[in-house]
């Protein structure tokens, strides 16, 4: 996504098709790239009784959210993310990068509970980075929390090497459509395949297969919302699935729906 102020209502894993959520996007700046894939800070207002369903699947890494009554990180979940919507409300968002949020929960993230409030983080001054980010938000100042969170970035340490390798690794199986299986990843990087399974897991909180898994079914998702969907057997041959029945067993496994039914613009069920 780019920096600045630009709007766009749905990300790359969000699944549920004309979400009247605006979420603006930014890009981090300077040091904040070490740490940062982009914010994303949503808002939405709602007629009286009005309620919306967002079904996520997520990108493979953790989210650090400050909202009104709360702030945490949110580990990725295994298969589809939902949440609902009601009345107003935002969120400031950062899409950490994969790595990252290992030293702050200060074990492996596989052991890691899927939601843990800031409080609890082993990165000093969390909590008062979040009340200075809310003070902000809720003056409509985005460009403000995030300076907010930056500045609180740059009293922290580098991410360590691992953290660094499973950026690399997580980026390999992004941008590769021909790395498809375990076996090939560990290759790539010159790694066993246990030490790469309990690299990526520590990390991230599930191994590699899950993260092959996780883009392929989001390349799925992109290229069934669009306006010309491909053909279900080819878009799994193009993916690199065996046929197009194990394509669509695991699609609605992890999505709740069929790929034929996805396309034809049902939201999850």
């Amino acid at each position: 996504m780019t920096a600045g102020t630009d709007v766009e209502p749905r990300s790359k894993g969000l699944l549920t098709p004309g979400t009247p959520v605006s979420i603006a996007r930014r890009a981090p700046q300077g040091r904040a790239a070490l740490f940062v894939r982009h914010y994303w800070l949503p808002r939405w207002s709602l007629p009286p009784g009005a309620v919306v369903r967002q079904d996520v699947l997520e990108y493979p890494t953790t989210n650090l959210v400050v909202e009104p009554g709360s702030s945490a990180l949110f580990r990725a979940h295994r298969g589809l993310s939902s949440r609902t919507l009601e009345g107003s409300g935002w969120a400031f968002g950062v899409l950490l990068k994969p790595g990252v949020a290992r030293s702050w929960v200060g074990a492996s993230l596989r052991s890691a509970p899927a939601v843990l409030p800031l409080a609890r983080l082993r990165a000093e001054g969390s909590e008062a980075m979040a009340g200075a980010v809310r003070e902000r938000m809720l003056r409509d100042d985005d460009g403000g929390a995030t300076a907010a969170f930056e500045s609180w970035l740059d009293g922290l340490p580098d991410p360590d090497h691992d953290a660094r390798l499973v950026e690399s690794i997580v980026s390999a199986v992004e941008s590769d459509r021909g790395l498809l299986r375990v076996e090939q990843l560990a290759e790539r990087f010159g790694l066993n395949v246990r030490h790469l399974q309990r690299l990526v897991a520590g990390h991230i909180g599930f191994g590699p297969k899950w993260l092959i898994q996780r883009y392929r079914l989001q390349e799925a998702a992109a290229a069934l919302r669009s306006p010309q969907p491909p053909a279900l057997a080819e878009l799994a041959a193009e993916l690199g699935y065996a046929d197009q029945a194990h394509f669509s067993r695991e699609f609605k496994a992890v999505v709740g729906t069929t790929p034929g039914t996805y396309s034809a613009g049902a939201a999850p069920a």
